[in-house]
């Protein structure tokens, strides 16, 4: 099981079934995904609840009908990672998209990745 596609895929299908937020369990790698997913402006906002047994419940944008986030594809695996240089980083979808990666800086953007010119893992591209 993979924590973090299971994230990802949570979020995509609950703005396909035009849900107002989502919630899934908590983790301090998740948590820094989320803050990086609303600083880029694909989640609305993002709630820790709990104490013992905390919680990430993520608010939903939609594009009218259209849920802002349309697709989701992982790149790195727990059975493959997969690295990139910042001289590797391209744009997702014709800019359209973004790459979201793990970094010795923390959870980035591959456009801040690569203006900071450094690399790390890539986790996930979202459009």
């Amino acid at each position: 099981m993979d924590p973090i596609a299971d994230m990802i895929i949570r979020i995509k299908n609950a703005g396909e079934s035009r849900k107002d937020t989502v919630a899934f369990p908590y983790s301090n790698l998740k948590a820094s995904i989320c803050k990086t997913l609303l600083d880029s402006g694909y989640i609305k906002s993002l709630v820790i609840k709990g104490k013992i047994a905390k919680s990430i419940e993520v608010g939903l944008i939609y594009n009218g009908k259209f849920p802002k986030i349309q697709g989701v594809k992982r790149l790195s695996k727990p059975s493959r990672r997969l690295y990139k240089a910042s001289s590797d980083l391209r744009p997702v979808k014709r800019g359209y998209g973004s790459l979201i990666m793990s970094t010795p800086k923390g959870i980035m953007v591959g456009e801040h990745a690569r203006k900071s010119k450094v690399g790390g893992e890539a986790l996930f591209e979202i459009w």
